[in-house]
């Protein structure tokens, strides 16, 4: 376990823009930053990152939290695991307590798999070095143009030809063969025995973002072996849509060039980044995906496919088209000579010859598809209107007008066609995707209404839905469990979080005229002393937890920003999310002038803050009154009908009271 004054020193070093930088390429706005959000697909940035206040939130999907929050969700780590990630960053050096039993079992699963995982690329690495390793894999290696410096800094290795050797090798180190089964490095037999996955291959190690290897790809070197490149199956670590070969080494490179290269092959990516060329990535052994383009678009929205120029190499980048038009991103393509591919194409040559070489030959997508596929089609008016269309229908993808009417006029000109014609398929081609999209959703909707999965076969679902976390939106909807009191109880609470420790300057002819400013009660002191003297709690419970979890920090002396800090990464889900939509404001310059123009004598907070407190009082007696009118309907008893219309009555004249008093407030 961390102690907690590890966890603070990691909190208050931990730079929220520093760390989401890493992932997506921030613009200043103001005293904020702003990206395209990285857990959406968006085109228009709706993500903002508040340096003073440790939080990013997107007003697109909701997304919020601090630092260890979003370390968590885009490496997929536990709270622990987040924080370790920190402290590795910035150096921080962490003597952990003991742990419970449970606590260290949770620790050690994902941990273990990481371990296993390291443990194996160091295997193999030393496995190059043997005689076997030596004879074939790093002879193949240099074969291919590799330096061992670029052997050493990839981390390539071997696996050898022994059916258990590195099982073997990971037992004497202690390590359970089920973790090697479930890092993909290890297969079970149907007679229970267990043999490793990679032999007698060249390996490359996977790494995710933060550098830590997730998964291998194994290369033969077998002639007669059909299966050339063999990678990791999925595991709890390793999603081989989701992740790019070279993305670790790469995304510095990509966000300072605003340019992503994107080639096929792990030689390809490798060769060329030894070369001096370090913003190329390749797909894990996989057609390209949308979540590896969406993986991209964090850095930039600039891609150039240069895949290899055989039929198999070009049929892929035309595929490739549509999936980053698609994302939003823009895409240029890159044809190399016949017989080319990244890897042999910068054997020989410098990396200003193979920078050269692409600024001189890179097209977008409509140009490439013409010079291409226009030739092939020749004179035969059906081919060309079909490639015309195909061209179209890529068009048709570009969200943003300007550029689209750009691609339609040099669809136009290439074909010989009007950019009306042009604009008319392209306006059919979305709305039939409109067409579609609703059509499926449709479908969906009926298949969920007989009980059916929503795709697949027509089964019946028996699983319960899985339950929805609060989803806390301005102004407050049906996402809480008390729907009357949720709206007055975020508003109170987001006085806390904003202005927990600010005094509350009352007008001297005010009845809560304390005097001075050192005799001004803070705002936390006035709402908490408010409630308790009315003996009421939140009716709704993650609100409730969140008001109670500040207090107890505010009681131990704990700053504003120490609170808002801790709060924001203390591992709740929902407690963050609170916090993180109820502390951050978008246009804060905006809103702050427009609470100074309400009044100058008396604050802002003096006259909201008490004003709120009314409203839900008023709220309550409402809920109440509700409560107790239903009551009554069944209740059949005449001294308990009596009792409760006494108590109905009585609250009915404290509500009135209340509103006398809004009233008083809203005339002055």
């Amino acid at each position: 376990m961390i102690p907690r004054e590890t966890v603070g020193l990691i909190l208050d070093t931990a730079r929220i823009e520093d760390v989401v930088g890493e992932y997506v390429t921030l613009k200043r706005r103001g005293a904020n930053y702003t990206a395209c959000c990285p857990f959406h697909n968006e085109k228009t940035p709706s993500f903002y990152v508040s340096p003073s206040k440790g939080i990013y939130k997107c007003f697109g999907c909701g997304a919020a939290g601090g630092v260890v929050n979003f370390v968590m969700e885009q490496e997929h780590s536990t709270y622990a695991e987040a924080l370790r990630w920190l402290a590795a960053k910035y150096h921080i050096d962490i003597k952990e307590e003991e742990l419970s039993p449970e606590q260290l079992v949770e620790k050690n699963r994902r941990e273990s798999l990481f371990l296993v995982s390291e443990f194996a690329m160091k295997f193999f690495a030393e496995a190059l070095d043997t005689p076997e390793g030596r004879a074939v894999g790093r002879n193949y290696l240099r074969g291919r143009g590799l330096s061992d410096d670029t052997i050493k800094e990839f981390s390539l290795g071997w696996a050898p030809k022994g059916r258990t050797s590195l099982i073997d090798a990971a037992k004497a180190e202690g390590f359970k063969v089920d973790y090697l089964i479930d890092a993909g490095l290890a297969v079970r037999n149907e007679d229970g025995s267990v043999h490793d996955k990679f032999r007698e291959r060249v390996m490359f190690p996977i790494f995710n973002l933060s550098g830590r290897v997730i998964a291998f790809s194994g290369r033969t070197l077998h002639a007669d072996n059909p299966a050339k490149y063999v990678n990791s199956p999925e595991t709890e670590l390793y999603k081989k849509s989701h992740v790019l070969l070279g993305i670790k080494f790469a995304k510095s490179e990509i966000s300072r060039m605003d340019k992503c290269i994107l080639v096929e092959g792990n030689l390809d990516m490798v060769s060329l980044y030894q070369l001096g060329i370090h913003n190329v990535v390749a797909p894990c052994g996989t057609s390209l995906t949308s979540e590896q383009i969406r993986l991209i678009g964090r850095f930039t929205q600039n891609v150039t496919v240069m895949f290899d120029g055989d039929s198999a190499g070009i049929h892929a980048a035309l595929r490739a088209i549509n999936l980053i038009l698609g994302e939003g991103m823009n895409v240029r393509l890159v044809l190399l000579p016949e017989g080319e591919d990244p890897d042999s194409f910068s054997r020989g040559r410098s990396a200003d010859d193979v920078r050269a070489y692409i600024e001189a030959h890179e097209k977008d997508f409509v140009s490439f598809q013409t010079d291409m596929l226009l030739p092939q089609v020749g004179s035969d008016p059906v081919r060309r209107a079909e490639l015309g269309n195909t061209i179209a229908d890529s068009i048709a993808l570009i969200a943003d007008p300007i550029k689209r009417r750009m691609f339609i006029s040099e669809c136009a000109s290439r074909f010989g066609v009007s950019a009306d014609d042009v604009e008319k398929r392209i306006s059919f081609t979305r709305r039939e995707e409109i067409r579609k999209e609703a059509e499926k959703e449709e479908r969906e909707r009926r298949r969920a209404e007989a009980g059916l999965n929503p795709a697949g076969p027509d089964t019946i679902n028996t699983e319960p839905a899985p339950v929805q976390p609060h989803v806390i939106k301005t102004g407050l909807d049906a996402a809480f469990d008390n729907n009357l009191l949720a709206p007055i109880e975020s508003d109170l609470l987001s006085f806390v979080l904003k202005h927990g420790t600010e005094p509350m300057r009352f007008e001297s002819d005010s009845e809560l005229y304390a005097g001075e400013d050192e005799n001004c009660p803070l705002v936390a002191d006035f709402i908490a002393s408010s409630l308790e003297s009315d003996d009421v709690v939140f009716a709704n419970k993650v609100l409730r937890k969140t008001f109670d979890d500040y207090l107890e920090l505010y009681d131990l002396g704990y700053s504003q920003d120490e609170i808002l800090r801790t709060l924001l990464n203390s591992g709740d889900p929902e407690v963050t999310l609170v916090v993180s939509e109820l502390a951050f404001e978008k246009h804060e310059l905006s809103v702050k002038s427009f609470r100074e123009s309400l009044t100058t004598t008396e604050s802002w907070l003096a006259r909201q803050v008490p004003h709120t407190l009314k409203l839900y009082a008023l709220k309550r007696l409402e809920n109440m009154i509700s409560e107790a009118t239903e009551a009554l309907k069944r209740i059949t008893d005449e001294g308990a009908q009596t009792e409760l219309m006494t108590k109905i009555i009585k609250l009915q004249q404290q509500q009135l009271k209340v509103r006398k008093k809004l009233k008083e407030d809203n005339d002055k």
